[in-house]
């Protein structure tokens, strides 16, 4: 066989997966050296069988069976379970006992770009484990190959489907709800799942389609959100779901159309783990709201603050006992009942029985949260070698002025208003800041607090126009 060796274009090599623009930044030789090298390091782990997947984009088709040669071409056994969601490559990991997955897709990103999502054994391989695949590509570091070895294609939505519902724990209550799988790779097992509950569904942008027509597939955008609220208002219906363009992120509105944000969603979801599971740490990241936290203790957990990305929050989780844990973003892993990885239509399943079960409409529950104001995410340019350094710097002028600030990911800076955030990106050259407070005179003084270190460390002052929403 003749001698490996490849170099990927430097930015696809990412903090959590392997991204890119099909066609530009990303080729399907590049799927090839990933499954070569990813390949090598699940042999010489002494594995032999590799599970993969693929999402709905138009690119996907070309991709993955360059990755499947790169992993046979290490001597493995491939399993490939076809055009599934994210979550339904995790869960087949377990399902057949694989050393390892990947799950070729682009996630929420536009139409042109595509990527790779991986597991080594049942564990996240992110950070200097991708750099690794990077090197070992580049100097040829690969295992030699004795014997070619196989694939076989296998559907793994019929159990993933069965075990989901299994946990459905909703009783008498039928209700009406609203779907939006946003034409991505959730579609199919969404129809499947909403063909199977009790109540009455309803499946909008059901077609997997990577071109997106209807709107981005992206929950956290409100703007996205505005054909389920829309649809939900027109069923009456009590509440509506929405997933990311792999279905590893949800997005949730309630029976009045108002959006329950990530944190709101961890809320409702907690209480209702921490009954049965009294004293549990609840996990979520430090974009999350104070209520979140707040409510978390007052329903008898331990709620614990966390680094920003869903590798990181995995393992945290596992290292912690932790059965749930949260993301702004919409990523929600359970562990209760589930295997700790980051899956929408098992959260949304999930969610649905206790909203069966409650005695109240979701957009009681949303509103009897305490009321805070809060900036959206606010991202602004840094160059690279320059973020990490800025929020040190604030940090230790903040740390002159006797300021209270929790430093697990950035600087979350609390002050008798509320608290401001400054983070760099792991995964793009910009810094992201977000302010919360109870009355808007108190935003007012955090946005000055936060613009005033910007300024200190010669950024400009980000764009705060028109932002606000109550949440």
């Amino acid at each position: 066989m003749t001698a490996f060796h490849h170099s990927f274009d430097r930015t696809v090599l990412r903090e959590y997966d392997i991204r890119g623009i099909v066609g530009k930044t990303l080729q399907p030789e590049d799927a090839f050296a990933i499954g070569r090298c990813f390949g090598s390091l699940v042999s010489r782990a002494g594995g032999s069988k590799v599970a993969v997947g693929y999402d709905g984009r138009l690119s996907s088709p070309d991709l993955e069976p360059q990755l499947v040669a790169g992993l046979r071409a290490c001597g493995l056994e491939v399993i490939r379970i076809g055009l599934v969601a994210t979550p339904m490559l995790y869960f087949a990991a377990y399902h057949f006992g694989t050393d390892g997955a990947v799950m070729v897709t682009g996630s929420h990103n536009p139409p042109d770009y595509n990527g790779f999502k991986m597991m080594l054994g049942k564990k996240p391989f992110f950070g200097a484990q991708i750099q690794e695949i990077g090197r070992m590509a580049r100097e040829g570091d690969v295992v030699p190959v004795s014997t070619e070895g196989s694939d076989r294609q296998v559907d793994v939505a019929e159990a993933y489907a069965a075990r989901v519902l299994q946990d459905y724990d909703g009783g008498e209550r039928k209700l009406k709800v609203v779907w939006d799988p946003g034409n991505g790779s959730g579609a199919n097992i969404t129809k499947v799942l909403a063909a199977r509950l009790p109540g009455e569904h309803y499946v909008i942008n059901g077609e997997v389609d990577g071109t997106f027509p209807n709107h981005h597939p992206d929950p956290t955008v409100a703007k996205n959100l505005e054909q389920l609220i829309a649809e939900v208002a027109r069923e009456g219906a009590d509440l509506g779901i929405a997933f990311d363009g792999d279905a590893d992120r949800i997005g949730v509105v309630d029976n009045e159309g108002h959006i329950l944000f990530g944190d709101q969603l961890l809320v409702v979801l907690a209480r209702d783990v921490l009954k049965a599971k009294p004293g549990a740490t609840v996990i979520a990241d430090v974009k999350a709201s104070q209520v979140l936290f707040d409510e978390v203790a007052k329903a008898g957990g331990q709620p614990l603050m966390w680094k920003t990305g869903h590798s990181l929050i995995k393992a945290k989780m596992a290292e912690t006992g932790s059965p749930l844990a949260g993301e702004m973003s919409g990523h929600i892993f359970f562990a209760d009942k589930w295997y700790g990885f980051d899956d929408a239509p098992y959260s949304a399943v999930r969610l649905l029985g206790i909203v069966a079960r409650m005695g109240a409409t979701l957009s009681q529950v949303r509103s009897g949260l305490p009321q805070v104001i809060n900036t959206p995410e606010l991202r602004f340019d840094c160059e690279e070698d320059r973020k990490f350094e800025v929020v040190r710097e604030v940090k230790e002028r903040l740390a002159a002025e006797g300021a209270k600030v929790q430093d697990v990911d950035g600087v979350r800076v609390l002050t008798p208003d509320g608290w401001w955030l400054l983070r760099a990106s792991n995964t793009q050259a910009v810094l992201v800041a977000r302010c919360e407070a109870t009355s808007e005179a108190g935003l007012e003084r955090l946005k000055q607090g936060l613009v005033q270190q910007l300024t200190a460390s010669g950024l400009a002052a980000p764009d705060f126009s028109g932002e606000n929403a109550g949440h």
